[in-house]
Formats: C-alpha cells, sequence, structure tokens
C-alpha cells in the first residue's frame, strides 16, 4: 500500500468516528459511539506503527506531496499536504497512542456523564486535527490544524457549560491563544512575503538566501528578517505551548474532564510549539537573537511554574504545573539547537505525563470526585494498581535513572551546560534547579495521597467549599461519606495506566537512536557550527546503561533525591513544618498564591486597560463628539437658527420691502469698493478670455 495512502488513512479514520459520534450522538447507544472512536484511532495507531516502520529505513522512504489543491489566488497555490518523515512518525506514534489510551479510558471515567457520545466525538476529533497539524507539509495546513486543536480544547475545556469555572476557563485559553496566534500568523505571512512560497521544502531550500536580510518595521530601525520570523513563530509557540507570560490558560484549563487534561493539555497539543520550532530547524538556525528569547522564556517557565506546583492542594493542578515546567525544559533545549533532545523529551514525557493525569484521575474516582488532596492519604493499600503506576510516572518525571524521563532531561541540561547561547547560564541554572523542585511537589503528591494518615470522610468546611467548586455536574455529592472507604478504578481505567506505564520505562532505551543515531538526519537541520551542542553530546554519550550509571555521580541525581527526602520529611515525618514555614513565609506564600500576579496583570492591567481606553473613546468619541457635538449639537444649532430667524417672519408686507432694501444697499457697497471687488471676484470669476 502507498505511503499516501497509509497516511490519508491514519488522518481520516479518527474524523469518520468523529463525525458518526457527533452527529448522530443523540440517536446511537453509548457503545456505538465509544466503539467507532476507538476503531478509528485504533486504525490511526496501526497506520502509524507502519509509517514509522517505513520511513525509519532512510529518506528514500520519505513522502512529501499535495494531496488536495484548496485554492489558486494569483502566483499563490494553497494546498493540502502530507510531508511523512521520521519526525512526523514519532509524533503519531505518539499522539495516536496516547489518544487510543484515552479513549479506553474514558469508558470508566465518563460513565455517568451525560455528555458521554459528545465527549468520544471531541476527542477523536482532536485526534484528526493533531494529526493533520503533524503531517502538515506546508504552513497554510500547519495553521489549520494549529487553529482546530485550539477549537477542540476550547470545547473540551468547557464541556461542562454549566459550571461558570468551566465557561471562564475555556474563554481564558481561547483568548490567550489569540494573543500567540497573531504573531505565529505573522511569521507566516513574512515568509508568504519574502519566500512567495508556503511550502517547507520551498522555504528550507530558499531560507539561506535570506540570512542577512533586514527589514523595517518602524522608525529608521533594521531589524534581522530571520529574527523577526523566528520571534514571531515562536508566540505561536508560546500560547500553544503555554510559555511565559502566555501560561496562564493552561492551569485553568483543569477545569475540563480528567482525559483531556492527559490528551491535550499534557501529551499532545501543548507540545504542538515544540514540534513546530523543530520542523522550522532551517529557519531559526539564522538567528541566535531568537535562539536567546527561545531559551530564556524556556528557562523562566521551566523554573518559576515549577515553584507553584509546590503549594498547590488539587491533585489535578499539580501536574499541570509539572507540566509547565517541562514544557520550559523541552523549550530550553530548542533554544540550545538540541532539537532531538527536545523532540525525544517531549516524547518520553507524553508517557509519563499522561500516566501521572490518568492515575489522578482514577484517584479522583475512587475518592468519589473530591481532587483535594488534604482529603486523601493512606490509599496505597486501597488503589494498589494506581499508586504503583503514580509512582512509576512519579519517577519518571523526577529523572530517575533508568526510567525515560531520565534519558531525555538529562541530556536537556547537559546540552544547555554546552552551549554558548545568550542566556545559556541562566538557563542552565533554571533547568538544575528544576530538578529539585520537580522532585519536591511530585513526592509531596505522592506521599500526600498514597501514604501517610487516612484523612479522607472528613468534610470541614474548606473543604465542603473546595468540593463544591469542583463540581462535575453529574455526581449527587462529592468526596467519601463518613466511613466510607475508597476503591479501585475498574480495568478500562486501570488497563491503560499499565500500558502508559511500560513506555513510561522503557521509552528512554531509545536515546541512542533517536538522539544520538542518524534517525533525524536530514529532517532536523543544525547548520551554524558555534550552535551545534549535539556533536558535543554524541561524544559523551556510550549507551543507555552507561549514561544511567554514570547518573549517580552527577548533580541532578542528588538535586533530586534530596527533593524526594526533603518532601518525605515534610509530609510523612514532620507534616507540621509546611505550616510553620507558611506562616513565617507569608509574603512569598501569597505570592506564589497568585501565580505571580499574572492573571491580576491580566485581569487589571491588559483587560481592564483595554475597558478604561474603550470607555474613553466612547465617552469622547461617541458620547461627546458625535451625540453632543454632531447629532444633538446640529438640532440644537438648528433650533436655535430657527428660533432666530422666525423673530424677522413677522407677516408685514413693509418690513420684507425694508429689507430688500437694506440687501440692495449691501450688495451695491460691496460693488463699489475695492475689497467688495475682490470678494465679488474671488466668489465670482469670470470665464478665461479664449485665445
Amino acid at each position: 500500500m502507498r505511503i499516501e495512502t497509509i497516511s490519508l488513512i491514519a488522518a481520516l479514520a479518527p474524523l469518520v468516528g468523529a463525525i458518526v459520534a457527533g452527529l448522530f450522538c443523540r440517536v446511537i447507544p453509548r457503545a456505538l459511539a465509544h466503539g467507532v472512536t476507538i476503531a478509528g484511532v485504533a486504525v490511526a495507531f496501526l497506520a502509524s506503527v507502519s509509517l514509522f516502520l517505513e520511513v525509519r529505513q532512510g529518506p528514500e522512504h520519505f513522502f512529501n506531496g499535495p494531496v488536495y489543491t484548496w485554492l489558486t489566488s494569483g502566483g499563490y497555490t494553497f494546498q493540502v499536504g502530507f510531508l511523512v518523515d521520521t519526525l512526523t512518525a514519532t509524533m503519531m506514534l505518539v499522539v495516536t497512542f496516547v489518544s487510543l489510551m484515552v479513549h479506553i479510558y474514558t469508558i470508566g471515567y465518563m460513565k455517568d456523564d451525560p455528555g458521554y457520545n459528545r465527549f468520544f466525538s471531541y476527542i477523536s476529533l482532536f485526534t484528526f486535527s493533531m494529526l493533520m497539524l503533524v503531517m502538515a507539509n506546508n504552513f497554510m495546513q500547519l495553521f489549520f490544524g494549529w487553529e482546530a486543536v485550539g477549537l477542540v480544547s476550547y470545547l473540551l475545556i468547557g464541556f461542562w457549560y454549566t459550571r461558570p469555572t468551566a465557561i471562564h476557563a475555556n474563554l481564558k485559553a481561547f483568548l490567550v491563544n489569540r494573543v500567540g496566534d497573531f504573531g505565529f500568523l505573522l511569521g507566516i505571512g513574512l515568509v508568504l512575503a519574502y519566500f512567495g512560497s508556503l511550502d517547507y521544502a520551498t522555504v528550507f531550500q530558499k531560507a539561506p538566501e535570506i540570512a542577512g536580510t533586514t527589514i523595517n518595521i518602524w522608525g529608521r530601525a533594521e531589524w534581522s528578517l530571520p529574527t523577526v520570523i523566528g520571534i514571531c513563530l515562536f508566540i505561536g509557540a508560546m500560547g500553544k505551548s503555554a510559555q511565559v507570560p502566555l501560561h496562564v490558560w493552561l492551569p485553568d484549563s483543569m477545569e475540563g474532564p480528567t482525559p483531556i487534561s492527559a490528551l491535550i493539555h499534557a501529551a499532545t497539543m501543548v507540545t504542538a510549539g515544540i514540534f513546530m520550532v523543530s520542523r522550522m530547524s532551517p529557519l531559526f538556525e539564522l538567528s541566535t537573537t531568537a535562539f536567546s528569547f527561545i531559551m530564556v522564556i524556556g528557562a523562566i517557565t521551566a523554573l518559576f511554574m515549577g515553584f507553584l506546583g509546590i503549594i498547590q492542594n488539587d491533585i489535578k493542578r499539580v501536574v499541570a504545573y509539572s507540566t509547565l515546567s517541562q514544557l520550559g525544559y523541552m523549550t530550553v533545549a530548542l533554544g540550545a539547537s538540541a532539537y532531538s533532545v527536545a523532540v525525544f523529551h517531549l516524547m518520553t514525557h507524553a508517557f509519563f505525563k499522561a500516566l501521572l493525569f490518568l492515575a489522578a484521575g482514577s484517584v479522583i474516582i475512587g475518592m468519589h470526585h473530591d481532587q483535594d488532596m488534604r482529603n486523601m492519604g493512606g490509599l496505597r493499600k486501597y488503589m494498589p494498581i494506581t499508586w504503583i503506576t503514580c509512582l512509576i510516572g512519579s519517577l519518571a518525571l523526577i529523572g530517575t535513572p533508568f526510567f525515560s524521563g531520565f534519558y531525555s532531561k538529562d541530556s536537556i541540561i547537559e546540552a544547555v551546560a554546552l552551549s554558548n547561547i545568550p542566556g545559556s547560564g541562566f538557563a542552565y541554572f533554571a533547568v538544575l534547579a528544576g530538578v529539585f523542585v520537580t522532585a519536591f511537589y511530585s513526592f509531596r503528591l505522592v506521599f500526600l495521597v498514597f501514604h501517610g494518615k487516612e484523612r479522607f470522610g472528613k468534610h470541614d468546611d474548606e473543604h465542603e467549599e473546595h468540593a463544591k467548586a469542583h463540581d462535575h455536574g453529574h455526581d449527587e455529592h462529592h468526596g467519601l461519606a463518613p466511613g466510607q472507604k475508597p476503591h479501585e478504578s475498574p480495568w478500562v481505567v486501570t488497563l491503560p495506566l499499565v500500558l502508559l506505564a511500560i513506555p513510561s520505562v522503557l521509552s528512554g532505551f531509545f536515546i541512542g537512536t533517536l538522539v544520538h543515531g542518524s534517525f533525524f538526519d536530514g529532517v532536523i537541520h543544525v547548520d551554524d557550527a558555534a550552535h551545534d551542542v549535539m556533536a558535543q553530546l554524541h561524544h559523551h554519550f556510550h549507551g543507555a546503561w552507561t549514561m544511567g550509571l554514570h547518573a549517580f555521580l552527577t548533580a541532578p541525581f542528588w538535586l533530586a533525591a534530596a527533593g524526594v527526602g526533603l518532601a518525605w520529611f515534610f509530609y510523612l515525618k514532620r507534616p507540621d513544618f509546611p505550616a510553620a514555614i507558611r506562616r513565617r513565609c507569608g509574603a512569598l506564600h501569597t505570592l506564589l498564591d497568585n501565580k505571580y500576579y499574572f492573571d491580576w496583570f491580566n485581569a487589571t492591567v491588559l483587560a481592564g486597560g483595554a475597558r478604561r481606553v474603550g470607555q474613553g473613546f466612547w465617552k469622547i468619541g461617541d458620547v461627546l463628539f458625535i451625540d453632543t457635538l454632531l447629532v444633538n449639537g446640529s438640532a440644537k444649532l438648528m433650533g436655535w437658527l430657527a428660533v432666530s430667524l422666525r423673530v424677522m417672519q413677522t407677516g408685514y408686507v413693509y418690513h420684507y420691502a425694508f429689507t430688500m432694501i437694506v440687501g440692495l444697499l449691501l450688495l451695491l457697497t460691496l460693488w463699489v469698493s475695492p475689497v467688495g471687488m475682490m470678494l465679488l471676484g474671488f466668489l465670482f470669476p469670470l470665464p478665461p478670455v479664449p485665445q
């Protein structure tokens, strides 16, 4: 079967499932809805495996070509086309495998929800949109997939549309992503303007020609065109991949059902920005300034978003801030030109972070939809499968040697240490400190939820308010009643946990092929020798086992161990310490609790400022100028003139005769006076004399 046909099957199979489950959601039984969507995603996964096995044989097995011509305008042709190479195939495997696990998991998690069929339609539609994004061979199709995953994300975050918090969260996600997408669209527009094409191959081939080109944006300053294009494209990635300051939407998106947290906001959609920058490596390699910008933004996100995970009590929000931090790690790797390492961490992170989100959902099911970790404790003996899989995901997340996250995360730290890009020193400190922070908040979650004293079945007022705030809209009560015990989730929930735990442990051993082999040769480009940290990483790599054994002598391992030890001391040995520290560091806790006041700044300064500017324009332009001066003012002026002229309309003939005589005298005076003659000549010029 031709690779083009397999690609079409992979993309369209989830779309068929989404159409069937969506259009007929009110009439078809639940079994058919989840059956057809799971079948579509399973077909896409098998097709992705087939494509992966095909392209790994070498560049001669890649596919790049149009599938459908959408329109032709002037000299531009806009097409739907596929580019299937090793980067595409890797992303397709990750997207379809995680999506398949989430589809199966959803059967158990959403079994009591009245929007069951609609939810399956949405997540299947998301899978189609994400596949169209990663398979694109041109910027137009990339933008289509980019906006499509944003649309489905909006629908899924606000899936429980009767909850005001969910509606606020999906509007927030929509608006913040529009900011990023505006920059992304500007970057695509510059590409079309200066390259004359939106096709990847054409643009990448011409990229060296614009290396020294400058562009005048405002004033007399000349800006490097590659830098402007790179930063504009990366602003799009900042929105989609939730980088500071466009990160504020992702934690609030936890208002949606847990399966979409795993699918969209951990494993696939938020990594679209990482994939896009890796795909655009020939463009980004032309600008050191863009690299520096990317690295600093990623470093800030990696460290400071990790701090926020320390104080969260909602189990899903802890994992959400972990996602923000790990996306920062990937972005730092991109800034160091270590694209293959960023993609490798994207892959390993997709497995263990999806596992952690689904494990959190399993805990929520066992706790009757109570998400507050302060109401948990001691769940290990009640939910053993959830506990062990969550532990595996946490060990992978903190970079424990021989787990998948170790190989990708440690490679990022080493790549940044070798980089000479401006800002790399700060980035190295951030990613190294982030190891300790990640270990601390990850095992804080493990210890609070699965170990220590049992705290469930006790509802004080504060916890009751929290439960109401997270009302799922389809449960009569939240949290365990006094005397009630947690329970392990059904097999449709635990099976995806087990299947995701396997790559969370083993996928790191592919580092020799994906990072240090020739897997991405000809796909990812590092043109500047000064940026090529991968050459030095290759030199120091001596196999996965050797790398794992050497890790026990490195700073990241001991920082992670210190984070785990401190979490154990604080939350198992001396649980009174966190409260005491919070009292002594009230200002710092307030800063973290308010999330560095980003939301306040956006609401008060940006949104509030925009409202005040709008009110000013309304009061000055609309009320004062248009209503008062033009509309009402002209009416009042005409009324005043009418009143004034009405005094002269007496009805007596001799008054009118007297007025005519006075007017005639004035005209004669103007006629004979020099000034009057000049005025009359100006008002009534004589026609020119013909020659």
